[in-house]
């Protein structure tokens, strides 16, 4: 796109019925035709099985109709420029055309539409994300007939999704790895992030896991600084994972970021992390597609599950009108083949609507997918054999929640309480204990088939008369909520109805 790119709609006027029927049947004449003239704009097209489709939310800019700001959509991210162009004869541009097949309005929001489009499988290449997302979100989201513009969700066809390596391990090989089944697992994310010594670092991952939680974890901005090399922090961390194992007999790990600046430098921390013994490695979301796709591979391989980190998503996943719904992300990485994303906590400081974030569990774990409005949820979804992503909740969290993070997040989760965990007043593993007896004493309510949200107070008073760590956390953060308005709902709502 450049700035002589001329905006179709509001440059001429509205054609007479002749002028239009004279515009249609002369599709190859030199100049510039509406591109839902073009063929990009095609409500009777029903889409195949094989097709890629796209549930965009578009708001044109004044003047334009919603079908031409759609059919521009579909254009430009397919096979269309801002003119005719003769080359188009020299392919079969009726295939490789995208087709936006409907527009609907979106309840309560003036000007703005859900556009359907409907791409060719061929023309994405097998495998991988980074050609997908240059397909569909390259250059579009800068049109200028458009006010915004927002990728709400994707529908790959099994067809492209078997061309996938999908997540190294999955939910399943993960809980068989850690030998912990029937609940969800506990973690925390090592406090303060930044500042700390290899050796104390190393000594606040012993206390947290020892005190009962299945993980500690590096944070996003954790790499290889001068206060704390990534080689030294590796070593005094998985000496903390070994003696914590060693004293309780369970299974710990330790999310080693190898987030780095060059393929060849995460390729070398990997290693060594695994050298030393590491169950479990991690990514950050912004060193890109293809190099999270590379080390999805290298963590098959090589025997480590992946964590991913979704650092920076919220810069174009949170707005409400513009950018690319997490439903979208969560899809292409567990594409790509990530183990973990964290999924938000509905309850925490971060941003996180429960019927949203419900959906976006779903999409991670679920083995296929159904058209659910209510959770944000545009298409059908069938990931065939691919393995389920754990999601993972962080972020503002605590054991006072544990009954609403269990009803909301289900079983295979992990919550990670990074400061509910560290700021404990007894202690760090007093701050783990407090967490492992809230969840455990929740699973037992839910086993006993009682109410456990509704009783969720009850039932973890009852625990806390038992256990002082649990009884201090609940005095210290019982009453800390986070409740602000979501910026990003479906934009439905469920309807109660009368039996």
């Amino acid at each position: 796109m450049t700035d002589t790119e001329v905006d179709k709609s509001q440059k001429s006027q509205k054609p007479e019925k002749s002028e239009k029927k004279q515009k249609k049947s002369d599709r190859w004449s030199a100049g510039v035709i509406p591109y839902a003239e073009m063929g990009y704009w095609n409500p009777d097209y029903q889409p195949s099985d094989t097709d890629v489709l796209c549930a965009f939310r578009v708001t044109p800019q004044p003047g334009v109709p919603p079908e031409e700001a759609a059919a521009a959509v579909a254009g430009e991210s397919s096979t269309a420029t801002w003119t005719v162009v003769w080359t188009d004869r020299l392919t079969n541009y009726d295939t490789y055309q995208a087709k936006c097949y409907r527009v609907e309005p979106v309840p309560g929001a003036e000007n703005q539409y859900i556009a359907y489009i409907a791409y060719h499988i061929d023309l994405f290449e097998e495998g991988s994300i980074a050609n997908m997302t240059s397909s569909i979100i390259g250059n579009v989201f800068g049109f200028k007939a458009l006010k915004a513009l927002r990728l709400e969700d994707i529908r790959i066809p099994l067809h492209y999704v078997k061309t996938f390596q999908g997540p190294a391990h999955g939910i399943i090989m993960e809980r068989e790895y850690l030998d912990k089944f029937g609940r969800p697992l506990l973690g925390a994310t090592t406090k303060p992030k930044l500042g700390l010594s290899a050796r104390n670092y190393g000594r606040v991952v012993y206390e947290a896991l020892r005190g009962g939680l299945d993980f500690t974890k590096d944070d996003e901005n954790i790499n290889s600084q001068p206060f704390m090399r990534w080689r030294d922090r590796y070593l005094y961390t998985m000496e903390a994972v070994n003696r914590a194992s060693a004293a309780t007999g369970e299974v710990k790990g330790h999310y080693l970021n190898v987030t780095a600046a060059t393929m060849e430098d995460m390729y070398e921390r990997a290693t060594f992390a695994k050298e030393v013994g590491t169950v479990i490695i991690m990514i950050d979301l912004t060193i890109g597609f293809t190099a999270i796709q590379s080390m999805a591979k290298w963590a098959r391989a090589n025997g480590c599950i992946l964590h991913l980190h979704r650092a920076g998503y919220a810069t174009y996943a949170r707005q409400k009108n513009h950018g690319v719904n997490f439903r979208v992300l969560a899809k292409w990485m567990r594409l790509a083949g990530v183990d973990h994303i964290h999924s938000g906590t509905v309850v925490g400081k971060l941003e996180g609507d429960p019927n949203a974030i419900r959906g976006y569990y779903d999409t991670c774990r679920l083995g296929k997918l159904t058209v659910n409005p209510v959770r944000g949820i545009y298409f059908d979804q069938d990931w065939g054999s691919m393995p389920g992503v754990m999601p993972v909740a962080s972020g503002g969290i605590h054991a006072g929640q544990m009954h609403d993070l269990l009803y909301y997040l289900g079983e295979d989760v992990v919550l990670q309480f990074g400061g509910g965990t560290i700021g404990h007043p007894m202690g760090i593993a007093a701050g783990a204990t407090a967490n492992r007896v809230a969840v455990e004493a929740m699973i037992k309510a839910r086993n006993e088939g009682r109410d456990y949200h509704k009783e969720g107070d009850d039932i973890l008073r009852a625990a806390a008369k038992k256990s002082r760590e649990l009884d201090v956390a609940l005095s210290t953060w019982g009453d800390i909520t986070f409740n602000y308005e979501s910026t990003d709902v479906p934009d439905v709502v469920e309807t109660p109805t009368s039996v």
